[in-house]
């Protein structure tokens, strides 16, 4: 699978955007909103205003990529903030992808004893 570089930062832009956006329309809103560089490889990750949409955009080191996903059931859980940005692990992205709570993930076992 093509995928970003391990040290590739992953930031979720706050508030709603307008999922008709293309490359140019979220390029512009990183510059401007964000005061970042949509050309630094980064990922930034968009949700729209009904929340069961996410589009990412990502600089491949070529040309930018846009991917687009859409929940079937549910919504992504998104930050309260209505701007700025909040900054994501590899591991948070994934699980907000799958639809689950990326903030405060629950571990199925805790540790008892240390041997």
């Amino acid at each position: 699978m093509i995928g970003p570089a391990l040290n590739t930062q992953i930031w979720l832009v706050a508030g709603a955007t307008d999922m008709r956006r293309g490359f140019d329309g979220l390029s512009a809103q990183v510059q401007t909103t964000l005061a970042m560089s949509p050309f630094a490889g980064h990922l930034f990750v968009f949700r729209g205003r009904r929340g069961d949409r996410v589009k990412i955009l990502w600089w491949d080191g070529d040309g930018l990529c846009l991917f687009y996903k859409r929940l079937e059931r549910g919504r992504f859980i998104w930050p309260r903030a209505e701007d700025g940005a909040v900054h994501l692990s590899a591991a948070q992205l994934s699980m907000l992808l799958e639809g689950i709570d990326w903030r405060r993930p629950q571990r199925t076992q805790k540790p008892e004893k240390a041997a």
